[in-house]
């Protein structure tokens, strides 16, 4: 794990005790600090205090004296109660991307690349650490994504750090310098958490402003809002363009098709480049790469016909690149699965690519809003669960076809989340190719 003689002798309180929680906790009591743990769940409070934590709720105990309260980047810190609480105490509220940053002053020599964004951030921090390792150089991903950082052994002189932020996270961090930071795109997104776009936008620019002057930003700036941001920074700026990959080129990359693709690509490129890898390297990496689970993932080739799933999709602007990547054909014909809990931005980012979907099938509570959108653009199935939608689209497919699960959705009304929700889709197509 990482620690930090930066942390021994100071007391932090913990609130949250899920996995990256649970992994604080070790990491600052194995470093020398003072740990007040607190989770609503007793078990996980009983796995704190194995852990070597006092077990005490931190709003209803004293802050002053603490060095920082630690949260979850799920607690909403806009209506939580522990922002005014920390706040009279005077104490810090930060995350465990924080502490990482704290502790980067005694690991070995390494560099740090921050990877945020509407969609794509996951993508490209994993297209990142899948280029570094084939070019040998030593990687690990985290943050946002796979095992919480503190939990992770440091890497060896000369090692990169690819961290995918969410902007939750970039809010609880204060000493984050990224050597490279990198904006993928912009779109509306939890503005539950934000005052409006504005302020959802600004915390995304916060990861530049906390960069050095030597420091490189990486900008894709394919969106307006973007542009926005690329235009206020003021040190080493690289902006990059989906419109920069040559399609021979990205047709070279078997699962790195499509537009979003090339926007994921291009930035991957650009940081590779600043890291010093070489066109061959880069290349290499690209044409190896293998895409993440739940994000344009072939999943099976059922009657014929290809089944893609992007679960991830979570709104209707990631859900967008997704039909574009899939333009009609005399053999190729789009069905579209989507649907699930509407984040309130309705499907104008979808609206384009219409044109693309033979048919569409829609489940959860999205299913009537969804349908009275689409309209008559798109013959449209309510087909109200995914096991429904599953078997209902393998009915209309024909040999060639593609069936995509994009829901432009979260899942949260019938699924634990997305990743549930696309290894259930998994499990369907599965079993019509085994049926």
């Amino acid at each position: 794990m990482i620690t930090s003689r930066a942390f021994a002798g100071r007391r932090y309180a913990v609130l949250g005790l899920a996995r990256s929680g649970l992994a604080t906790v070790e990491a600052l009591v194995a470093s020398g600090a003072g740990v007040t743990a607190w989770d609503d769940r007793e078990e996980a409070r009983d796995e704190a205090m194995a852990l070597g934590a006092d077990i005490g709720d931190p709003l209803l105990i004293d802050l002053v004296g603490f060095a920082g309260v630690v949260v979850s980047p799920g607690v909403p810190l806009n209506r939580h109660p522990i922002a005014a609480h920390a706040r009279e105490a005077n104490v810090p509220v930060i995350g465990d991307i924080e502490l990482f940053a704290e502790a980067r002053g005694q690991l070995p020599r390494h560099k740090v690349v921050g990877i945020t964004g509407t969609n794509g951030k996951s993508t490209v921090t994993a297209l990142v650490t899948h280029m570094l390792e084939h070019a040998g150089v030593p990687a690990l991903m985290g943050g946002n994504i796979g095992l919480p950082i503190l939990s992770r052994d440091p890497l060896a002189e000369g090692g990169v750090y690819v961290l995918e932020l969410s902007s939750y996270q970039i809010d609880l961090s204060y000493s984050l310098a990224c050597d490279v930071a990198v904006l993928t795109n912009l779109t509306p997104d939890h503005l539950d958490r934000y005052d409006g776009f504005a302020g959802y936008a600004a915390s995304k620019a916060r990861l530049f402003a906390l960069q050095h002057s030597d420091q490189v930003a990486i900008v894709a700036v394919d969106d307006d809002p973007s542009k926005m941001i690329a235009g206020r920074i003021n040190h080493r700026l690289h902006r990059v363009s989906a419109k920069d990959i040559d399609p021979a080129d990205q047709a070279r990359w078997p699962t790195l098709q499509g537009p979003h693709n090339a926007q994921n690509a291009v930035c991957a490129i650009a940081v590779c480049r600043i890291l010093g890898l070489d066109d061959a390297q880069i290349e290499r990496g690209l044409a190896t790469y293998t895409s993440l689970p739940h994000r344009m993932e072939l999943v099976g080739e059922a009657g014929g016909a290809r089944w893609f799933n992007d679960s991830k999709a979570t709104n209707a602007a990631s859900a967008a690149p997704a039909l574009a990547a899939f333009p009609p054909a005399p053999d190729q014909r789009l069905h579209w699965i989507a649907g699930g809990q509407a984040k309130g931005d309705g499907l104008s980012a979808c609206r384009p690519w219409f044109g693309h979907v033979k048919r569409a099938y829609l489940i959860g509570e999205a299913m009537g809003s969804f349908a009275a959108e689409i309209g008559d653009a798109v013959p449209v199935e309510r087909s109200g669960d995914l096991a429904t939608a599953v078997r209902q689209a393998a009915a209309h497919a024909a040999p060639g076809d593609i069936i995509l699960l994009s829901p432009a959705c979260a899942s949260f009304d019938q699924f634990k989340d997305y990743e549930q929700r696309g290894d259930r889709f998994r499990e369907l197509v599965q079993a019509l190719e085994h049926g």
